[in-house]
């Protein structure tokens, strides 16, 4: 019998499960072409409702536990191989936050997860990215949570730039020549890398010339959750191309059990 928490031997091919915001329009087409070149790997959504970023207490309540697990469980239904929170909430609560979030649909669907930012933390580790500048549509107080939080793990984001943009559905209205701007804007200051920090901004598409372009490395938050899910899954993300040097430089797969 084939275990439906972990089917990426099937036929049918492999499964990722993807956690939405409601209000969230770019990452699904984002993720899709991103993995059309795959094959067999195929994309499911479940989204829980996020409409407005703010450090507000009602917009930090919108990423409590039970929507999300609810969101999850319905993913589970579909034998996913993995399940991946395509959002940066942890970016601003914290990377505990994620962990524990990790651990509970874990624990609630018997497969593995992981969010943008472990994935994204994970590439800063493993590269040795330690001046890494932040890029994001946020407001001024998540954009200084997020900048705090990367310093407690040792990464100084304090070269910034960001849109004062309480979103959510807003963000995805931020052309890219804007984001193209910005990310240009911090690379006259030669970070050791540059992180797009939101996954309903048009970032990702933009890596791969933009990092001929200014000759640094750009980690999106759309990508880096599309790498690890794919790691996860057992499938190489070398195999995505034109996407950035991510997949290039850290292509390998990891084991599925």
């Amino acid at each position: 019998m084939t275990d439906p928490a972990n089917p990426a031997g099937q036929t049918e091919g492999v499964r990722l499960g993807v956690l939405t915001p409601s209000s969230n329009t770019v990452l699904e087409p984002i993720t899709q072409a991103m993995t059309a070149g795959l094959g067999t790997v195929t994309s499911h959504f479940s989204r829980f409702r996020v409409t407005r970023i703010s450090m507000e207490a009602d917009d930090l309540r919108q990423f409590e536990r039970a929507p999300i697990l609810s969101a999850a469980s319905l993913l589970a239904d579909a034998r996913v191989s993995v399940i991946s929170w395509s959002g940066t909430s942890g970016s601003w609560l914290g990377e505990a936050h994620d962990v524990a979030l990790c651990e509970a649909i874990t624990a609630e669907t018997g497969i593995r997860a992981t969010t943008s930012v472990l994935a994204m933390n994970e590439v800063l580790r493993q590269t040795g990215r330690r001046r890494v500048a932040l890029v994001t549509p946020y407001v001024a107080s998540i954009q200084e949570k997020i900048v705090e939080r990367y310093a407690s793990i040792g990464v100084d984001c304090s070269l910034e730039r960001h849109l004062e943009d309480a979103g959510n559905f807003s963000f995805a209205n931020w052309g890219e020549d804007t984001i193209a701007a910005m990310i240009r804007d911090v690379a006259r200051e030669r970070p050791d890398a540059i992180m797009v920090m939101c996954t309903n901004f048009r970032g990702a598409p933009l890596v791969e010339s933009l990092e001929r372009e200014t000759g640094i490395p750009i980690y999106d938050s759309i990508s880096v959750v599309v790498w690890k899910a794919l790691r996860l899954a057992g499938v190489p993300p070398g195999g995505v191309t034109g996407w950035g040097s991510l997949f290039r430089d850290l292509p390998e797969a990891e084991p599925t059990s």
